[in-house]
């Protein structure tokens, strides 16, 4: 090579290795600044047709500003006193006009066994991080009645323990997650250098990842939650390292083989580019379909994720590419590289699993399909209904202990009532049918004044009532007692009747997700499967990778059901854990499976299918298997926030990832395709 071209190589590779610390340096800090935009607001990520949230557009006619109710419980070793109950309202007087209440708190109302109190404060819906301020004033102003326990339920107090527990989530998470995979990269590769190189990489694709979301989230064109930058996090370092790890095992061999770094950079970018590319498009393109979703979070998700993708694969085929010919051998001191497994009749493990895998295919198949079919014959135990509030954090929330409290000595819908608004010309009959409805505590108006002091408030023809429910109302007794309600006043001639609530949006959600799931599934499914017809240049094959990454999905879902209930010990599954599941699962597992058959391919066109997935096999188990095990580890970080949603999410890619890595892609597919042999490339023709 002419020395004048190879300072140009030496100059370009030096220019693109600045640019990205260029935008580590200077983009990297909004990896901690996305809580800026974020917000934890439930309310705002609701289906956009369900009825619960045509309920809230509704309220707004009734002057009924959006406040964060904070339900204030006191308890006595007795019987309350009038004098601590007159103590109670007054000190619940002297929050009005307080920074953050809105309007005039409620009295103190005692409970009918006589041993506790609760009284209602509105707060301001925007308060974000000074709503932790807000409530201590609260319970502060509480805590003045003698002889009684102070604790604060509703809507507020979750809000307060939710921003708790993602308080630090960027340092936290990003910490935990960069640990594990420094400790892998450190016993796969065993190399000083190589593995902070690649986690650098994956920390400055998060720095543009995170830097984009700032800006478009800033501008109201994504959304961001709490659960969304947390996931965000891990997708990016988890992505960016595995697309790393393909693309470094390839200049490894390459570099030596051939000695010149730039010849092997060249050689590991072209036979890389494709695989990595078609890699980051199943999972980009998967998370796109999110925007067919009618829940909020779940578009938010979706192009949030997909930005993240796209900056791991742009890292993987610059960044590193760039600092692999800065550094050359050196990258991967004290090892040496070696050529490829392959080439040299490969060594070990995979050697032995390969054999395996030619000696008897049609038993290896067999014997891991009956394996998978046994796990997925549990998915109708997995009960994908919803996460009850005692169950939303897996350590002790204030928020919960005090909603328990609150149901053991008032209806166990106090303070979030189910919400009707029907037409004033029924409202008689409205409150009958309600009052009617099995599971409905109590039924009062709104007034001019306080609920059920005098005639309903008429706004343009419509009235509102609030209904009490006997239950919890993150129970199933409360949602069977909210669709009887709908069913009654929807069955009420001229009506017109809505019902909304707590209860009624929790309903529409777990609805939204299922529906959600019958329109995004087969979306994804046919991307992708048109994604690797285009790499792969087969039919075959294709249809064979995607009905076996589905199984693994089933499987672990299946094994998540008994696992969730028997050792979590969780009642149910948030409703849109097994979308996303299946997004990542699918997505991620096509993704083993597209770096493993693009392999294969290249072997076969000049071995045959026979030696090409022996070859293929033992070329890129160890790499493929190191990168299961780092994407793994990286969602497994995801349990550090103590949230059900998140741990389900955690276990849930973890398992099937590994499960993916280690049985579909070592032995099911391997054993598939040699037992099929050149007719799971048709209608191409592959080999010698």
């Amino acid at each position: 090579m002419a020395r004048s071209r190879r300072w140009t190589l030496w100059l370009i590779a030096a220019a693109v290795a600045l640019i990205w610390l260029g935008i580590g340096g200077g983009l990297g800090p909004y990896a901690g600044k996305l809580g800026e935009v974020s917000t934890n607001d439930q309310a705002s990520f609701l289906p956009e047709s369900a009825e619960s949230t045509r309920v809230l557009d509704a309220e707004q006619a009734f002057d009924q500003d959006e406040t964060l109710p904070a339900i204030v419980v006191w308890t006595a070793d007795g019987r309350v006193s009038d004098a601590q109950r007159e103590a109670a309202t007054l000190a619940l007087a002297s929050l009005r006009g307080a920074p953050g209440v809105l309007g005039e708190p409620t009295p103190a109302v005692a409970s009918k066994d006589g041993r506790a109190l609760q009284g209602l404060v509105q707060l301001r819906p925007d308060l974000d991080d000074d709503l932790p301020p807000v409530l201590d004033k609260v319970r502060a102003a509480a805590g003045e009645v003698t002889g009684t326990e102070v604790r604060i339920a509703g809507p507020a107090a979750t809000r307060a323990d939710l921003s708790e527990a993602f308080a630090g989530i960027d340092g936290i998470l990003l910490g935990v997650a960069l640990l594990a995979v420094l400790v892998i990269l450190l016993l796969v590769y065993r190399s000083l250098l190589l593995p902070l190189v690649i986690i650098i990489g994956a920390v400055f694709s998060l720095g543009l990842a995170c830097a984009i979301v700032y800006f478009l989230a800033g501008h109201d064109i994504v959304r961001v939650d709490g659960q969304v930058q947390g996931i965000l996090s891990i997708l990016v370092i988890g992505a960016a390292t595995d697309y790393a790890l393909l693309l470094t095992a390839r200049f490894r061999e390459e570099i030596a083989e051939r000695g010149d770094r730039f010849a092997a950079a060249r050689a590991a970018i072209r036979r890389s580019a494709g695989t990595i590319l078609a890699s980051a498009a199943t999972v980009a393109l998967g998370l796109v379909a999110l925007l067919l979703s009618d829940l909020t979070n779940n578009r938010a998700l979706g192009p949030v994720g997909a930005i993240g993708i796209i900056c791991a694969a742009l890292s993987a085929l610059t960044y590193l590419p760039a600092v692999l010919v800065l550094l050359g051998r050196f990258a991967f001191w004290p090892a040496k590289p070696r050529p490829s497994d392959a080439d040299t009749g490969g060594h070990g493990l995979w050697r032995k699993v390969a054999d395996l895998v030619d000696r008897a295919p049609r038993k290896v198949w067999a014997g891991t399909l009956i394996l998978l079919l046994a796990g997925a014959a549990f998915v109708p135990q997995f009960n994908a209904g919803g996460v009850p509030l005692k169950e939303t954090f897996v350590n002790d929330a204030p928020s919960v202990a005090a909603q328990e409290t609150l149901a053991e000595h008032f209806p166990g819908g106090s303070g979030q009532p189910a919400v009707i608004i029907g037409n004033a010309a029924s409202a008689d009959a409205i409150a009958s049918a309600a009052r009617g409805t099995e599971g409905i505590a109590e039924v009062a108006a709104l007034t001019g004044g306080r609920p059920g002091d005098g005639p309903p408030k008429v706004v343009d023809g419509r009235v509102l009532f609030q209904a009490t429910l006997t239950d919890a109302p993150d129970s199933d007794a409360a949602a069977r007692a909210v669709g009887d309600l709908r069913t009654a006043l929807h069955a009420l001639p001229g009506a017109d009747a809505i019902v909304g609530g707590y209860t009624a949006q929790e309903s529409d959600t777990r609805a939204t997700a299922e529906n959600d799931r019958m329109i995004i599934i087969p979306v994804v499914l046919a991307v992708i499967l048109l994604i690797l017809v285009l790499l792969l240049r087969s039919l075959v094959m294709p249809v064979l990778l995607i009905a076996t990454v589905a199984l693994n999905y089933l499987a672990t879902l299946g094994i998540s059901a008994l696992v969730f209930k028997h050792v979590f010990g969780f009642s149910g599954v948030n409703a849109s854990v097994p979308l996303y599941g299946f997004v990542f699962l699918v997505a991620l597992g096509v993704d083993y499976n597209i770096f493993l058959m693009s392999r294969v391919r290249e072997e076969a066109r000049r071995h045959g299918t026979r030696e090409g997935v022996r070859r293929g096999l033992i070329a890129t188990g160890g790499v493929i298997t190191s990168a299961g095990v780092v994407l793994a580890a990286t969602f497994t970080a995801l349990g550090v926030i103590p949230l059900a949603f998140l741990a389900q999410i955690a276990f849930i890619v973890a398992f099937g990832v590994l499960l993916d890595t280690l049985i579909i892609r070592s032995l099911l597919v391997p054993a598939l395709v040699r037992d099929l042999g050149p007719r799971s490339w048709w209608p191409s023709r592959i080999g010698p």
